[in-house]
């Protein structure tokens, strides 16, 4: 669990320094405008940004593609955003926190952990183009 937290963790703590030594310099606005940012960088490398992770086997369930992520990961950060509203389309499994995720990433990637790795009808991409997927799972209108 912690480990998910830590890059965001690290990031409030680094803000939270910063901020102080601004404090310390008569500086409060610019302390808070920090801190404020800081916060801001937390959200986007925590888990809270994704929707909720399911485990690889509930994924599998309906035929939906399948997104394997982890937390501070910049490629998935940058897959989720462009995704948007359409993210709640797909599963999104957390492979440091569901080892079948890891072991089906492994298997796709020839042995590495390599995120975002993307299931679409039962095959896998590494790291695709976010727009590629949106088309992908975009309604048929």
């Amino acid at each position: 669990m912690v480990r998910r937290w830590r890059l965001a963790l690290l990031t409030v703590l680094c803000g939270a320094l910063i901020a102080a030594v601004k404090i310390g310099d008569d500086s409060p606005g610019a302390a808070a405008l920090l801190m404020l940012i800081f916060l801001g960088l937390a959200f986007v490398v925590s888990p809270q940004l994704f929707p909720r992770s399911e485990t690889a086997a509930e994924a599998q369930s309906d035929g939906r593609p399948v997104v394997y992520w982890r937390p501070g990961c910049p490629f998935c950060i940058r897959l989720r955003a462009r995704l948007g509203p359409e993210a709640g389309r797909l599963h999104w499994v957390d492979i440091w926190d569901d080892p079948e995720g890891a072991a089906a990433v492994r298997a796709i990637t020839g042995g590495d952990e390599t995120v975002p790795t993307v299931v679409l009808g039962g095959q896998g991409y590494v790291n695709p183009d976010p727009a590629w997927v949106r088309e992908q799972v975009a309604p048929v209108s």
